[in-house]
C-alpha cells in the first residue's frame, strides 16, 4: 500500500519534533551533559559549525556550559571549555582520553594509524612516545644539536641584514628557517636558502609540504557522515601520502648506502641515522613505515606551529613598540652588545619568555588541540560520557575567556610573572597536558626564544606602514594568520660591528 505524497509532507514534521524531542529527553535521562536544541537527524549538530570552529564552538560553550555533548553526525563529540573540566579529562581521566579518533588524515597521513600523533593507546604508542621524549626530543638531545639550530637563526640574521629598510616576508623567513632546522635533524639536509646541494630535491619536498598543510587543514565531512565520502579530498590525502612516502624513502635509502662511506659521531647522529640504527637491532618492529611515520610527525608537528607562534608573537610586538622595547632593554642588561644572544641566555630573560607564553594564550596554535577520543565511559563534570567519544578541548576558548583572564584580548606579558615554564594550571596549556601533550614543547620554545629573542637584539624595528598589523585569524588547523606578516628592520648601532661579521 503506498503512501500519498501529501500525507508524507503532513507526518514528515511531527516525525521529526518526535525525534529531536525523545532525543532530548533520553539525554536527560541519561544523564549526559547539555547538548544544544535541538539535534538533527543524521547530521546531529553539524548544521551549527562555522568557521573559525574555535569561535563557534566557544559561542556554544557560552549558552550551554563548560561541558556539553555535541552530535557530529555519527559521532558523538565531548567539549570542553574550562580549566576545571579540562583538569578533570587530563588527570582522572587521561588513560581513558589518551586514544584518538579514527580520522581520515590518520589513516592516510599517519600510516593507518600507527604514527606517533595518531596511534592508539598502547605498547605500540608508549614505545613512540618513549622514543620522541627520551631519544629524539630530550633536553640532552635537543642540547646537542644547538648549533643546527644557531647556524640557520645566525642565516636568517644576515639575511635580514642585507635587506635592511625594506619590507620583508617575515612569514615565509620563519616558515623557512624551521623547515630547515627541521629536516637538518632529521637526514641532515637544508632545502630553503642558498648553496643548497640539490634544487631539484628542494623543489619537490617545498611542493610536498605545501601540499600536506593545504590538504590536512581541509575540514572532511565524511568523519562524521561516513556514507558521505569526499572522494576528492580522499584522493588529494592519498597522492599526498604516496608523494611524501616516496620522497622519505629515497632519504632512506640513501643514508643506508652512505652507511659504508662515513660513520657519524653518536651525538651528533641524525634522526634517521638513528632510527636505521634501532631497525639493526630489531627490524620486525622497526619497519620503514615505522620510521617514516616518526619523520612525518617532526615535519608536520614541529614546523608549522612553530612558524605560526612566531609570526603572532612578532605581529604583537610590531603593534606595542612599548613592549619590544622592554624586551630589547632586557637583553641589552642581561647580553650586552658584545656577542650574540646564545641559547643559554634564554633562561635569564624571563620578560622575553612571558611574551611568547602570552602570544600562545591569545593564539594558540592548536586552538582545540589534538582532539581525544575516550575508551571507557567515565564522567566529566558530574555528567556520564559514553565510551567513544571524541574530546574537543577548545583551548583557544579557556585561554581567551574574560572570566579567567582579565582584559583577555589585550596583549600584556606581565601576567605570566612568576608561572613556571609559562603554564597556569590548566588555564593556559597550549601545548597540551596527560599523556598524549606535544612532545615537542622544548624544542619549539627553544628556537622561539632564540629566533626572538636574536631579532630583537640585533635590529630596529618597525611597521610597513603606520596602520597596525592585521590580526585576522585564517582558517587552518595550526590558525595561521590571515595575512602574512611584512616587517622593516635595519641595524642597531650597537650591533653594527658584530652584523658586518656574521
Amino acid at each position: 500500500m503506498s503512501i500519498p505524497m501529501e500525507s508524507l509532507f503532513l507526518y514528515l514534521p511531527i516525525f521529526l519534533a518526535l525525534y529531536v524531542v525523545t532525543k532530548h529527553l533520553l539525554n536527560k535521562i541519561q544523564n549526559l551533559p547539555p547538548s544544544p536544541f535541538p539535534s538533527l537527524p543524521i547530521i546531529g549538530h553539524l548544521y551549527l559549525l562555522k568557521p573559525p570552529m574555535y569561535r563557534t564552538l566557544a559561542q556554544i560553550s557560552k549558552r550551554k556550559g563548560p561541558v556539553v555533548l555535541l552530535q557530529f553526525g555519527s559521532r558523538k563529540v565531548l567539549l570542553v571549555s574550562s580549566p576545571s573540566a579540562a583538569e578533570e579529562c587530563f588527570t582522572k581521566n587521561d588513560i581513558i582520553f589518551a586514544n584518538r579518533p579514527r580520522l581520515l588524515i590518520g589513516k592516510q597521513l599517519g600510516y593507518n594509524y600507527t604514527s606517533l600523533a595518531w596511534a592508539p593507546y598502547g605498547d605500540h604508542w608508549r614505545n613512540l612516545r618513549r622514543i620522541a621524549t627520551l631519544e629524539i626530543l630530550s633536553a640532552a638531545r635537543l642540547q646537542v644539536l644547538y648549533s643546527i639550530r644557531i647556524d640557520e637563526i645566525r642565516s636568517l640574521i644576515h639575511r635580514l641584514f642585507l635587506k635592511q629598510f625594506q619590507s620583508v616576508d617575515l612569514k615565509t623567513m620563519f616558515n623557512e628557517l624551521t623547515m630547515n632546522v627541521m629536516m637538518t635533524m632529521i637526514a641532515g639536509k637544508r632545502y630553503y636558502g642558498e648553496d643548497l646541494t640539490n634544487l631539484e630535491e628542494a623543489n619537490m619536498f617545498k611542493e610536498i609540504q605545501a601540499e600536506t598543510f593545504k590538504v590536512s587543514g581541509t575540514t572532511n565531512i565524511g568523519d562524521h557522515l561516513p556514507w558521505i565520502k569526499s572522494r576528492e579530498l580522499e584522493k588529494r590525502l592519498m597522492e599526498c601520502r604516496r608523494k611524501r612516502d616516496e620522497f622519505m624513502q629515497e632519504l632512506l635509502e640513501e643514508h643506508r648506502k652512505e652507511k659504508g662511506t662515513y660513520i657519524s659521531a653518536e651525538k651528533t647522529k641524525t634522526l634517521v641515522e638513528f632510527l636505521l640504527k634501532l631497525q639493526e637491532t630489531d627490524p620486525e618492529y622497526y619497519k620503514d613505515e615505522i620510521i617514516k611515520g616518526l619523520m612525518m610527525v617532526l615535519l608536520i608537528a614541529g614546523t608549522d606551529t612553530t612558524t605560526n607562534t612566531m609570526e603572532w608573537t612578532f605581529s604583537l610586538l610590531l603593534n606595542h613598540p612599548e613592549i619590544l622595547k622592554k624586551a630589547q632593554t632586557e637583553i641589552d642588561n642581561r647580553v650586552g652588545h658584545g656577542r650574540l644572544l646564545d641559547e643559554t641566555d634564554l633562561v635569564h630573560l624571563p620578560f622575553l619568555r612571558n611574551i611568547i607564553n602570552e602570544s600562545l594564550r591569545m593564539y594558540p596554535v592548536a586552538p582545540l588541540l589534538v582532539p581525544h577520543e575516550s575508551s571507557d565511559d567515565c564522567k566529566v563534570g558530574g555528567f556520564h560520557v559514553p565510551r567513544g567519544t571524541m574530546l574537543m578541548v577548545n583551548m583557544w576558548a579557556i585561554q581567551n575567556d574574560p572570566k579567567i583572564w582579565v582584559d583577555p584580548r589585550k596583549f600584556k606579558p606581565v601576567r605570566f610573572d612568576g608561572v613556571e615554564g609559562g603554564r597556569d594550571g590548566f588555564r593556559s596549556m597550549p601545548f597540551g597536558s596527560g599523556r598524549r601533550e606535544c612532545p615537542g614543547e622544548g624544542q619549539a620554545l627553544r628556537m622561539i626564544g632564540l629566533t626572538l629573542g636574536s631579532l630583537i637584539q640585533c635590529f630596529e624595528w618597525e611597521r610597513p606602514s603606520k596602520e597596525m598589523i592585521g590580526m585576522r585569524e585564517g582558517i587552518g588547523f595550526t590558525m595561521p594568520k590571515a595575512q602574512p606578516l611584512i616587517g622593516k628592520c635595519h641595524p642597531r648601532p650597537t650591533m653594527l660591528k658584530l652584523l658586518s661579521q656574521t
